[in-house]
């Protein structure tokens, strides 16, 4: 995999990274920062003029590519699609190194492909897929990937309506059955979010520890012990939200960057 991104960068990489894999970000975009994009607790949404410009300069902020991002959500929810930078050319353009402007953390859930839900292209997003968005060491150092080593500013845990893992786990705990195999290690990893979800009171109490399972998740890696110095220098946003499997649309949970 190759990546660009100042010899600093590279060398907390070669250094010392505990655990690399694929993370997400993008090289698409364009001159100037995207336009703005509403967030905060409730439904999220951008305004989009235009789709982003093939070959065009990354976003280089938090917020530009938070924006970026809810812009082609937007399009989404709105059957508007672009399918920017999704061409041999763009192909060519990428091959040699990489930039990705945002790292996704989401469930393998076959109904929730984050380069569609966010209307991108080729060589924009390192994306992580597991079971009801877990992590584990190695996963762990997957989502460092991009902003340790290329500067990636961006990281998103999405979480969704209607998670078969979560629910799968939810029940597995509630009635203190193990699930088979290997199952059994989401359900463990999914044990703080079911504690703080039995705390309250829940209309839909599976629904609800999908939401706090992305903000324990997101609050992990804001406090990672490597991604903790960028979060406080404002070079890197951790988002936590949550995907409408009926609309759409992503909605932000916590951790909006700010313009």
């Amino acid at each position: 995999m190759s990546t660009t991104g100042s010899p600093k960068r590279r060398a907390i990489l070669t250094g010392g990274l505990a655990a690399t894999a694929a993370a997400l970000t993008a090289c698409s975009g364009s001159n100037t920062d995207a336009g703005k994009a509403s967030a905060g607790g409730a439904a999220a949404t951008g305004t989009p003029s235009t789709a982003p410009a093939a070959n065009a300069a990354r976003p280089n902020s938090p917020w530009s590519a938070f924006a970026r991002l809810m812009e082609g959500n937007k399009r989404w929810v709105d059957g508007k699609l672009q399918h920017p930078d999704r061409d041999p050319r763009r192909r060519q353009f990428v091959a040699q190194e990489q930039e990705p402007y945002g790292v996704i953390l989401s469930c393998i859930d076959s109904r929730v492909p984050p380069e569609l839900v966010f209307d991108t292209g080729l060589g924009d997003l390192f994306v992580m897929r597991t079971g009801g968005q877990v992590v584990e060491p190695v996963v762990v150092g997957s989502v460092e990937y991009g902003p340790m080593t290329s500067g990636t500013p961006l990281i998103v845990v999405l979480g969704h309506q209607r998670c078969g893992a979560v629910k799968a786990a939810y029940k597995a705990l509630k009635d203190d059955k193990p699930l088979p195999g290997n199952l059994q290690s989401i359900a463990e990893a999914l044990r703080p979010a079911y504690r703080e979800t039995l705390r309250g009171k829940h209309a839909d109490p599976v629904d609800a520890m999908v939401r706090i399972h992305s903000n324990q998740t997101a609050a992990d890696l804001r406090t990672n012990r490597d991604l903790a110095p960028l979060v406080r220098k404002g070079e890197l946003a951790v988002v936590s939200a949550y995907y409408s499997l009926d609309t759409g649309r992503v909605e932000v949970l916590n951790g909006a960057p700010a313009a």
